[in-house]
């Protein structure tokens, strides 16, 4: 049974090449994959630890992957790892993605890098590098940073 959460889903132009590539880049693994009766892809849903993501083509006229609308995107992905951004950068360099912020440690601790996938989807991949106090964030960045009171 599902439990209560946001899952985000991307469409592809092709999103059977999109399933290979994210498991080839990333490490996701498919969970549940639905196949219409000529084969291709009608859902797709893909974990990464506790996430899950939903694959699928553009279903409605304002949905589209990024390559079919000149490269803009409305939103962004973003993984959490446990560690190692920079062999994750590495493995997903070798499977085509295409790197535009290479590996960078982060003014609130993280390490970070992003990317675009085989379709133009941007990706920001971080692991925790630090654990820093948002006095020393705020000192770092010049930002201002408020959590809710407890």
């Amino acid at each position: 049974m599902p439990r209560p959460g946001l899952i985000s889903a991307l469409a592809y132009d092709d999103p059977k090449a999109a399933v290979a590539w994210l498991e080839k880049a990333f490490g996701f693994e498919v969970a549940l994959l639905v196949e219409d009766d000529e084969g291709r892809l009608a859902h797709c849903e893909m974990t990464y630890g506790e996430s899950t993501i939903m694959i699928g083509s553009p279903w409605h006229e304002r949905i589209a992957s990024p390559g079919m609308v000149g490269g803009k995107t409305t939103q962004t992905v973003h993984i959490q790892l446990g560690a190692d951004v920079d062999a994750h950068c590495a493995r997903a360099r070798a499977a085509g993605a295409e790197i535009f912020a290479e590996p960078e440690d982060q003014f609130y601790g993280d390490r970070t890098y992003r990317c675009y996938d085989l379709e133009g989807h941007i990706w920001t991949v971080s692991a925790p590098v630090e654990a820093v106090s948002i006095a020393e964030m705020e000192a770092r960045s010049g930002h201002k940073i408020t959590t809710p009171s407890a």
